[in-house]
């Protein structure tokens, strides 16, 4: 099956839309075949500020209008508590309050953006979209991340080389409770490391730590600006710590 031929047959859908390399393209292929496809954008406290504005400026460039839920992650204790399989229930949370919206807005299919590179046996999250139902259209049509890149960059698409995201709760130890205050911290910490030219990072909370995961060629960088990571972080985090295990690049 290709992107035309399941939007031929689902010619009416909504998108989860985060407005990265997958979704984005996604959306596009939407359009460009023709469907109505409406983008909805779920802003949690898991989510930095900046990344709803990117997602809204995204669909303002393809001429279609984002819709904004908020939810209040923190009225979910499964979810805060943060156990290894949080992402299961945080996804629960998430669809079950955007299958609410979608319906009420007449989009009988909800889709995501989850490709045919994810491990489906790695991410509790999938297991709650398959409970409710959420297609996948480029998994159902075998796109894998390093082909949707591709794809993307062909139509001028600036998500094209986007390093891969996820949610500021991935930064904290499972079993450790997520608080506001951790989240903002990591954000900030996060936001900190950008202004000063870093990309594709991780900051992890350990406690008062900040750990720093860097791509390998970014290593020798961080070294040398080693005073300055401290002071942009320090009214973040206490201690500062570099991983030199370097994080692997984004597919």
């Amino acid at each position: 099956m290709t992107l035309n031929e399941f939007f031929a047959e689902n010619p009416r859908a909504a998108l989860a839309f985060s407005g990265g390399v997958d979704s984005t393209y996604l959306l596009y292929a939407g359009l460009q075949s023709g469907a109505d496809i409406r983008p909805y954008y779920i802003k949690t406290a898991f989510n930095p500020d900046s990344e709803l504005e990117a997602a809204r400026q995204l669909c303002e460039s393809l001429g279609v209008s984002l819709q904004v839920l908020e939810l209040d992650v923190f009225a979910f204790p499964e979810v805060i508590s943060n156990p290894c399989d949080r992402c299961y229930y945080c996804k629960r949370a998430l669809f079950s309050a955007l299958l609410e919206r979608t319906a009420a807005d007449g989009y009988p299919v909800l889709l995501d953006g989850t490709n045919a590179s994810d491990d489906f046996d790695d991410r509790p999250g999938m297991r709650a979209l398959q409970e409710f139902g959420v297609r996948s259209p480029l998994r159902e049509c075998g796109l894998t991340k390093p082909k949707i890149r591709a794809l993307s960059r062909e139509v001028g698409l600036p998500t094209w080389n986007m390093p891969s995201k996820a949610c500021l709760a991935t930064r904290i130890p499972a079993g450790t409770k997520i608080t506001k205050d951790a989240l903002q911290r990591v954000a900030g910490a996060e936001e900190a490391l950008s202004r000063i030219g870093f990309w594709d990072l991780r900051v992890r909370k350990l406690g008062e730590v900040a750990r720093i995961q860097l791509p390998e060629e970014q290593l020798g960088r961080a070294m040398e600006l080693r005073s300055a990571i401290i002071k942009e972080l320090s009214p973040f985090f206490t201690e500062v710590v570099l991983d030199m295990i370097p994080r692997k690049k984004s597919e």
